[in-house]
């Protein structure tokens, strides 16, 4: 089955098939993934410029922070938070937006960011009311957004909570995002459409498509949001051509004050600044966000030389959830927005159903299954038809051994197939036991693992819990049912 949504259509897609395969073990990239291998020569610069410069160069960035963050206090008296989002600042506070800026570049030049390069034309709020920015992968994607002169930024509500940034974010007047809020999403789509069709001259908003740090590698997959109002879109690519990568901020590397300490260590660090050309959406594109996201995505790619990847924030929140139950991260790493199309899964039930189920009978050190481990996690033979045939719906590719997003489509599969053939109520467990033809030792392992999910001696609901410890069991008694009898 194809791996890739028949709802994602693209103009262009730079990535080979053997990249796309559905079913591979091993992903080619893991965007999620960031190591940094420090030289005898990086790591004596790192020491001995510790000494030397690390303290001067942190006395300079939070004096200018600090000043920053007074002016924005000081730009923001008598205004209430209602205050900011209803209508764009004017006059002098607007104006105090590009003296904070100055500070705010001052602070990132003493961290080292000497040299930046600007390519390209930065179009006006007439001609692209969003700036697209990729990829995101580091906190200091915020020297790029005090360049642009801070425009309005979609950001999670979680960076209230960071002493002087939150403030200083603020003052842009951003769209807040609460990504636990099942409301969120619509609201901040409501939100962008009313800024950037308002006759109010609100500036530019900025936007991260990706919602998620990545190791620039790639392009994951751009969220939709900020392409609903179907307003032309000016993309900007953010580059680091620096010999050393100290600034990828991942899921699953080095932590945010490491990467600080490591940056400010370094003699200087590059960043580079490319507007590419306006990006107008077709007729078609204003009626698909998503196709509009991508689109847009496939060009940024093209102009950066990097792949697209189907990842996403969901497959972030797998990796963590993998890594809490012991199984190796990478096993998340799965396009749970594709899948998520595809079958009309919610990404939650992802994580609390189907890792859970999968960790009880996958191999912790690698993230597989073999037949036989598949088998016993059935509590049936491994040579049981039944078995065997659950097993090759879930082997697509006849490898042998089941990852986790083989079984989630092999699953969904199940679901979306023989499973939805009505089990009749008059079905009981012994009728299920003599259909299964199993051998007496096999069918006391069996009705022992049965025994001990019952909550009473009700039969239907001995086989409701085996169905909720075990959902390929669903399909099996509904196939043994709706099979001709013995």
């Amino acid at each position: 089955m194809n791996g890739i949504s028949g709802l994602r259509h693209r103009t262009a897609v730079p990535v080979s098939k053997n990249d796309m395969k559905d079913c591979s073990s091993h992903p080619p990239v893991n965007p999620f993934v960031h190591n940094i291998d420090l030289g005898p020569y990086d790591k004596i610069k790192v020491y001995i410029l510790t000494v030397v410069l690390l303290p001067l160069r942190l006395i300079a960035v939070f004096a200018c922070l600090f000043i920053a963050y007074l002016l924005a206090c000081i730009g923001t008296i008598g205004l209430s938070q209602e205050d900011l989002i209803d209508k764009p600042m004017k006059g002098w506070r607007r104006e105090l937006r590009t003296v904070i800026c100055w500070f705010m570049c001052k602070m990132f030049f003493n961290m080292g960011f000497y040299r930046v390069t600007i390519k390209g034309i930065r179009a006006t709020e007439r001609e692209a009311p969003i700036l697209a920015l990729a990829p995101h992968s580091s906190f200091s994607d915020a020297f790029p957004v005090v360049l642009l002169t801070a425009p309005s930024l979609v950001v999670k509500q979680e960076v209230q909570d960071v002493p002087f940034f939150a403030k200083l974010i603020n003052y842009t007047q951003p769209v807040y995002v609460w990504r636990e809020d099942p409301d969120s999403r619509q609201n901040t789509i409501k939100e962008i459409k009313r800024r950037t069709t308002s006759p109010d001259g609100w500036q530019q908003i900025l936007i991260f498509p990706e919602g998620t740090c990545s190791n620039r590698k790639g392009l994951i997959t751009f969220k939709p949001g900020a392409f609903y109002p179907g307003v032309p879109v000016q993309p900007v690519c953010i580059r680091y051509p620096n010999r050393l990568d100290t600034l990828s901020w991942t899921w699953q590397g080095p932590g945010a004050l490491e990467l600080l300490w490591l940056t400010m260590t370094q003699f200087y660090t590059y960043c580079e600044l490319e507007f590419l050309p306006v990006y107008v959406p077709t007729e078609e594109e204003k009626c698909n966000p998503k196709l509009f996201a991508s689109n847009v995505r496939d060009v940024m790619a093209k102009a950066l030389q990097v792949p697209v990847i189907d990842y996403s924030y969901e497959d972030c929140r797998l990796m963590s959830k993998a890594k809490k139950l012991s199984l190796p991260p990478s096993i998340g790493l799965i396009e749970v927005q594709n899948i998520r199309e595809e079958f009309g899964l919610d990404a939650r039930v992802l994580e609390t159903d189907f890792l859970e189920k999968f960790a009880k009978f996958a191999d912790h050190s690698t993230g597989l299954a073999d037949a036989k481990q598949f088998a016993k996690y059935l509590h049936l033979p491994v040579d049981h038809p039944k078995a065997m045939e659950l097993f090759d719906i879930n082997d697509l590719d006849r490898s042998g051994t089941l990852n986790f997003k083989k079984y989630v489509r092999g699953r969904c599969t199940l679901m979306s197939g023989s499973i939805k053939n009505s089990i009749g109520t008059n079905v009981s467990w012994d009728v299920v036991k003599q259909r299964l033809k199993l051998s007496p030792e096999n069918l006391e392992t069996i009705d022992s693992f049965v025994v001990n999910l019952k909550s009473d001696a009700n039969e239907n609901d001995v086989l409701d819990h085996l169905y909720a410890a075990v959902p390929e069991w669903s399909w099996i008694v509904s196939d043994l049912c709706n099979s001709s009898s013995p």
